[in-house]
C-alpha cells in the first residue's frame, strides 16, 4: 500500500474543550478524512482539554516516522510551550522554527522516552494554504463557486490581547487575499482591538459582505459573540439569516474556517513540507473536498447553483 519504507505516522493536535462537545469534531473529521487518503500507517487524533490527551499519543503510536501537526490558527503559548513540552520533545526551542510569527515550517525532533523522530511542524492556521480554505468558505457561505466580484471579505481573528501573532496570522491571509484581487475589499478585523468585527460595515463600501473567522472550530466566540456583535441578531439562541441585513449591508457570516472540510488539505500540506510522502493523498483529499487544483474547478459546484 505505500510506497516508502518507513512507516509514518500523523498526529494532529488540538485544544478541544470540556465545555464544548463540538469544538473537536473538525478534528476527527479532518482526521478520518485523511485517514481514507491512506497516506499514512496511523492517524491519531490528541487534545490538551479532551482524551486523548497529548501526553499519551506518541506511545501509542508503532511508526517510527511521526509528524505532528498543531491544529491551531498562531504560533504562540501552545504551539511554542505547551505542545513540545506535553510531547517531550526535549530538545524543542521555538528558535528552531526560525520565525517572525508566521513562517514557522517544521523542526525535527527525538521524543526521547520512547526513541522516535518526531516532526514538529508549524500551526495550521499560518499556512498559505489557508488563504485557499478561507476563500473556500466564502463559496460554501454563499453557494457562489467565482464569489468575489461586487463583495468584500472580512477575515476576522481573536486580537492580541492573547498574543502578538494572532493578529499576524490574520493580517498574513487577509494581505494575501487581496492581492490576489478577486474580491472589492478585504480587511482583517478584531474581536479585541481595533479594527474592530462589531464595527464591520464601518470598513466596506460593497453591499456585500462575507465574514469568515479565522477559528479551527465553532465555540462561543463564533457562535455567540461574533454575530451578536456584529447585529446580525440580539440572541445568538434564536439563530440569524444568511444574509443578513445591517446597516443597509448584506453580511454572509460564515461560521469557523476550521470547519471547512479542505482544512484536512492544510493538515497534509503541512506534513509535506516537513517530508511526508503524501503527494497521492493530497490530491485525493483536495479533489475529495473541492480544492483549488486546477482539473476539479469545473467539476465543482454543479449541484445547488
Amino acid at each position: 500500500m505505500h510506497a516508502h519504507s518507513q512507516a509514518q505516522a500523523l498526529v494532529i493536535v488540538a485544544h478541544g474543550s470540556h465545555l464544548n462537545p463540538d469544538a473537536s469534531n473538525p478534528t476527527y473529521a479532518h482526521a478520518d478524512t485523511i485517514r481514507d487518503a491512506g497516506a499514512f500507517d496511523e492517524v491519531r487524533e490528541a487534545f490538551w482539554k479532551e482524551e486523548p490527551h497529548f501526553r499519551e499519543v506518541i506511545r501509542t503510536l508503532e511508526s517510527e516516522e511521526i509528524y505532528v501537526v498543531p491544529l491551531f490558527i498562531s504560533e504562540g503559548y501552545f504551539t511554542e510551550q505547551v505542545i513540545p513540552r506535553e510531547l517531550r520533545l526535549e530538545e524543542w526551542d521555538p528558535e528552531r522554527w526560525d520565525s517572525d510569527g508566521t513562517d514557522a515550517s517544521q523542526a525535527t525532533l527525538e521524543a526521547t522516552d520512547v526513541g522516535k523522530r518526531v516532526h514538529y511542524c508549524g500551526p495550521v492556521g499560518t499556512h498559505n494554504a489557508m488563504s485557499d480554505v478561507i476563500v473556500q468558505r466564502a463559496e460554501s457561505v454563499t453557494g457562489d463557486s467565482d464569489v468575489g466580484d461586487g463583495f468584500g471579505l472580512a477575515v476576522v481573528g481573536h486580537g492580541t490581547e492573547r498574543n502578538a501573532n494572532s493578529a499576524k496570522a490574520i493580517e498574513y491571509h487577509a494581505d494575501r487575499i487581496r492581492e490576489t484581487g478577486r474580491f472589492d475589499e478585504v480587511q482583517a478585523l478584531f474581536m479585541d482591538e481595533e479594527p474592530e468585527v462589531d464595527d464591520v460595515t464601518d470598513f466596506f463600501e460593497s453591499d456585500d459582505v462575507v465574514v469568515v473567522p479565522l477559528f479551527v472550530a465553532d465555540g462561543y466566540h463564533t457562535q455567540e459573540d461574533i454575530p451578536e456583535d456584529m447585529g446580525l441578531t440580539d440572541d445568538y439562541r434564536t439563530g440569524w439569516d444568511v444574509p443578513a441585513t445591517v446597516d443597509g449591508t448584506r453580511i454572509w457570516y460564515a461560521g469557523a474556517v476550521g470547519t471547512e472540510a479542505l482544512m484536512a488539505d492544510v493538515v497534509l500540506e503541512r506534513a509535506a513540507d516537513a517530508g511526508a510522502d503524501v503527494d497521492a493523498a493530497i490530491d485525493e483529499v483536495r479533489e475529495r473536498t473541492g480544492g483549488t487544483s486546477t482539473e476539479t474547478e469545473s467539476e465543482r459546484h454543479v449541484t445547488g447553483d
